[in-house]
């Protein structure tokens, strides 16, 4: 899964995670990965997903938590890819309110951060509890999310939870359409049940996917740790 040589480069909590996915023609998501990412399906189906989460306790190898960047709120937009025949991440968008991160992961992991406004709630505990997550983007480009769920019970991940959540990397791309590979590492995600209650998302349109259709396939998940390591470049 993890290859010699590779530096673990930074740890982080992801906490009050929530994965919100949609189905999608393998051929619309298709058209907008550079050439030699190859997306990953389910059943026929591409996936895309909207992710809310907090990140806390981010520190870089060997350093202390850096004060007033350590702990945001980050909501992605995501697919998934194959690279070399493991299973990864792309990312279309990243949304955090912290510009040093977002400048960082721009230039150390060549990944598509967009800078404005973002918080991700939770309120209440165990089943019942309702988490929310806005967004006001406002570099590079303006755009806006808005989303409740409420908590549902504990389940065992089934084939298709498998996919959307047991991604051990992530791929991306820099200038020159060079492609990159991180490794990461982290537990088996703890998952439950959620019931929407409310979404109003540009984020995924935002990406120049179109709008989805249907409801979202919705899991929650308390959180995990991670371990980033260093990119590899990609053939």
């Amino acid at each position: 899964m993890l290859h010699d040589g590779h530096m673990k480069v930074m740890t982080q909590q992801w906490q009050d995670l929530l994965f919100a996915h949609w189905a999608y023609s393998p051929e619309v998501v298709q058209r907008l990965l550079p050439e030699g990412v190859e997306l990953d399906t389910f059943a026929g189906n591409a996936y895309v997903g909207l992710v809310p989460f907090n990140m806390r306790n981010l520190r870089l190898r060997g350093l202390p938590p850096i004060p007033t960047t350590s702990n945001f709120a980050e909501v992605n937009v995501r697919t998934y890819v194959k690279s070399r025949g493991r299973s990864a991440v792309w990312f279309f968008s990243l949304d955090t309110q912290k510009l040093l991160p977002t400048l960082v992961a721009r230039l150390a992991f060549k990944l598509p951060y967009c800078y404005g406004n973002a918080r991700v709630m939770l309120t209440g505990q165990g089943e019942g509890a309702i988490l929310t997550s806005n967004v006001e983007r406002k570099w590079p480009h303006h755009s806006a999310s808005a989303l409740a769920v409420r908590i549902g019970a504990p389940i065992e991940p089934g084939p298709l939870e498998k996919f959307l959540t047991s991604r051990w990397g992530l791929v991306s791309s820099s200038r020159g359409n060079r492609l990159w590979y991180g490794a990461v590492e982290h537990e088996p995600w703890p998952l439950h049940h959620a019931e929407l209650l409310h979404l109003d998302d540009n984020l995924i349109t935002a990406a120049g996917l179109p709008r989805p259709e249907g409801e979202p396939h919705l899991l929650f998940s308390p959180g995990v740790h991670t371990t980033i390591h260093s990119l590899e470049k990609l053939a």
